[in-house]
């Protein structure tokens, strides 16, 4: 009898599906990271090792309740904004940016913790002011997501910059930010960024969106990373070249290839049909998240699982995008299957509170 209470303790607040989603990716990872780095066994037992980390996270994170992460939301927000002033301040420099700060035992990557924070802390915003929301409340709210990507762009950090800014959008989208403002702002960025975003960006951030448009301009040096993964996605073909058997992958001409471009390698092995089905499983993933948004019994809980979803999304649009050379390279690994643990766990605490959020309504049904 007390097997079976510790058993259904320990699987209540998992969501099954999302775990399941979750395995297969992980699975598909393993596989493609093994073949990336020239079967490496050294690799793979680290990549497990981040796995369990990030899964015994997400079921620290999933047996909260959601009343518990509005609680952990503003202070979290603001441990986030301390430590990103402590980067400007003080934070360790390295190939020119300033993004770690060395708190003695380790070094910490604060912007990582904003992906989560900022979400977290708009939707307890609007949850607080749910009866009369207001323009003014999402002009509050553009200030809580700019300070941060403000921070994250003198590091400077465009990409994670951008994630975060896409995090903090979704959860206006979904709190019902009119068309006209999304659309009028849209029309402002497009006439900004010729104008006023270009001449702010460094050099290097120029060079990238000038190599996304035209890499062959300088095939040995900014744009071999995009010639190279392009050449590895087309040689897959329909069916692949099999699993280990990828020619672009094992001649070493595949930068990056266990952790931004890993993508190239599973699409040189597993061609246009493990493309599909890759993307169908991900697809799996971004629209169970969904379906806890909107059955989830409280604003707050749609709020931050629907732009926990949509980041997800955006993650993977972004790395695969990249890799296929119709976005500019960025440094967005892809979710769940590129190699390293920060990520991973940042996604899986994401998780956590997705199943957090279907575990109450789930109580609450009962």
């Amino acid at each position: 009898m007390l097997i079976k209470r510790l058993i259904k303790r320990f699987v209540d607040p998992i969501d099954p599906w999302l775990l399941l989603f979750v395995a297969l990716l992980v699975g598909v990872s393993l596989m493609t990271i093994f073949s990336a780095s020239n079967q490496s066994f050294d690799k793979i037992n680290s990549k497990l090792v981040s796995v369990v980390v990030a899964l015994s996270a997400m079921w620290v994170i999933s047996n909260l309740k959601p009343v518990q992460l509005m609680w952990l939301a503003p202070p979290l927000y603001t441990f986030g904004m301390v430590l990103l002033i402590g980067v400007a301040l003080f934070g360790d420099i390295t190939n020119g940016a300033r993004r770690w700060l060395d708190i003695g035992v380790a070094r910490i990557q604060p912007s990582e913790l904003m992906k989560l924070a900022v979400p977290m802390m708009l939707a307890w915003y609007f949850d607080r002011h749910e009866a009369s929301l207001k323009l003014k409340h999402f002009a509050v709210a553009a200030v809580l997501i700019g300070m941060p990507m403000a921070l994250v762009l003198k590091q400077p950090d465009l990409g994670t910059a951008l994630l975060i800014g896409a995090a903090g959008f979704y959860v206006l989208f979904f709190a019902g930010l009119s068309w006209r403002i999304i659309l009028g702002g849209l029309a402002g960025l497009a006439v900004a960024i010729p104008f006023v975003i270009w001449p702010l960006m460094h050099d290097y951030q120029r060079e990238r969106v000038m190599t996304m448009i035209d890499p062959m301009a300088d095939p040995l040096g900014n744009g071999y990373h995009i010639i190279q993964s392009t050449i590895a996605i087309g040689s897959g073909g329909v069916f692949g070249k099999g699993w280990l058997k990828g020619t672009q992958t094992h001649l070493d001409f595949i930068p990056e290839r266990t952790t931004d471009f890993v993508f190239a390698v599973y699409a040189e092995e597993f061609g246009l049909i493990g493309n599909i089905l890759l993307l169908i499983l991900y697809l799996c993933v971004i629209g169970r998240g969904l379906m806890i948004a909107n059955n989830a019994s409280s604003l707050f809980g749609r709020l931050l699982a629907g732009a926990l979803t949509l980041s997800f999304f955006t993650y993977l649009f972004v790395n695969m995008g990249m890799v296929s050379g119709i976005l500019p390279v960025v440094g967005v690994p892809l979710p769940l299957v590129s190699y390293g643990g920060t990520a991973m766990l940042s996604i899986l605490i994401g998780f956590g509170m997705l199943m957090a959020i279907q575990r109450d309504r789930k109580l609450m049904k009962s």
